[in-house]
């Protein structure tokens, strides 16, 4: 009895209502009145005889120009811009090259003073260790002395 019918639905059961719709008829559109409108010039008809005593009469068809070819440049912008990108590329390594060279010059400088700063003050000191030992200072004759009672007779 709850079968389901070829629309599905169970059977015994009444028709949905049908809702019939009609298409609202669009109103023609009421264009401008055309003004003829003359050409600036009128283009020459011409007439071609052809060889069996025919007359062609038509307009002259003016063939169709090309448009000017543009002057392309020999070298194109991104070689010019690769090629000023290696130049400067290059002036940055040569002045980096300049900085290390100047870096290590200054290193062997430096070096250099420290050293001879050790050899001038490692010869003042030799020269008054050396010197002293004939010359200045004092002398202690060191004669036999009694210690009695952790007192010193001399």
């Amino acid at each position: 009895m709850n079968e389901p019918t070829a629309y599905n639905r169970p059977a015994g059961h009444a028709p949905a209502a049908v809702e019939v719709h009609h298409p609202t008829p669009i109103a023609p559109a009421h264009s401008a009145p055309l003004i003829p409108v003359q050409p600036g010039t009128i283009p020459a008809v011409a007439s071609v005889v052809l060889p069996d005593g025919r007359v062609v009469t038509g307009y002259a068809i003016e063939p169709a120009k090309p448009e000017p070819v543009t002057h392309k440049p020999l070298v194109s912008r991104a070689a010019v811009n690769v090629a000023l990108g290696g130049v400067g590329f290059l002036a940055v390594c040569g002045g980096l090259l300049l900085l290390t060279t100047f870096i290590t010059a200054l290193t062997a400088l430096i070096t250099q003073l420290i050293t001879l700063a050790a050899v001038v003050f490692g010869g003042w000191i030799a020269v008054q260790v050396f010197s002293a030992s004939g010359s200045g200072g004092n002398t202690f004759n060191i004669r036999k002395a009694v210690f009695k009672r952790n007192h010193f007779n001399g």
